[in-house]
């Protein structure tokens, strides 16, 4: 039972961290971190990411133009671009990582306290990736919101709102942080018990144990009442 507990939590954390990861990869990538939407112009909207700007059209569908000088970025983007690649990075590390630390992978499982060390860097890899992509988001999240109330910019210019890849990257963050929680609370336990019970299963000497059965002490006092 305390096995099956224990391998359910490390699976669950496994789906919580790769969903996050996926956000946070398609987060990095979509040109939709900041909307413009033009009252003038009701027929085109203008999106951008931190790779490139886009101009949708209803009548001409969309058309994107990359940046072209990573320095003439503004240093929100510049610094959000080198966070998000590294929790790309990091995250898929810890994935790696934290798959050779689950009970239900062979590799190591002769020794509990490797699989436990795995689970605790692999949660340590996965908790930045979700660090670093939440402050890039939230950055940028807070410059829209300053930049839409900033009482010295005229009423008729347009400014920029939230785009949906800051929600993504928002609840790609979260699940890669919840994910990194559940391989800790696995890799902090006490494993020794869960460990035993494992290898007298499933281990070398798995032949030679028996379970004792469950009638054995009901059919020696039938016996010795006859």
């Amino acid at each position: 039972m305390v096995l099956a507990i224990r391998i359910n939590t490390q699976l669950g954390g496994i789906l919580l961290s790769l969903a996050g990861w996926i956000l946070s990869c398609v987060t990095t990538y979509v040109p939709l971190w900041k909307n413009l939407n033009l009252d003038l112009n009701e027929l085109e909207n203008w999106t951008m990411g931190l790779w490139q700007a886009c101009v949708v059209q209803e009548e001409g569908g969309m058309q994107c133009k990359d940046f072209d000088s990573f320095l003439a970025l503004s240093s929100e983007l510049r610094i959000s671009r080198i966070l998000m690649c590294f929790s790309n990075g990091s995250g898929m590390l810890g994935l790696l990582i934290s798959c050779l630390g689950l009970d239900c992978v062979n590799i190591g499982r002769e020794s509990q306290e490797l699989k436990n060390r795995l689970l605790l860097l692999g949660g340590v890899m996965l908790w930045t990736s979700g660090l670093t992509a939440l402050i890039p988001v939230s950055w940028v999240a807070y410059d829209t919101v300053q930049e839409f109330w900033n009482e010295s910019i005229p009423d008729i210019v347009p400014r920029w709102e939230f785009g949906e890849a800051l929600f993504m990257g928002w609840f790609g963050g979260f699940f890669l942080l919840l994910g990194s929680l559940l391989f800790f609370a696995r890799a902090f336990e006490t494993g020794s018990s869960v460990y035993t019970a494992s290898t007298l299963t499933t281990g070398p000497g798995a032949q030679n144990y028996h379970p004792p059965r469950r009638n054995q002490n009901l059919y020696f006092v039938t016996t010795f009442t006859i």
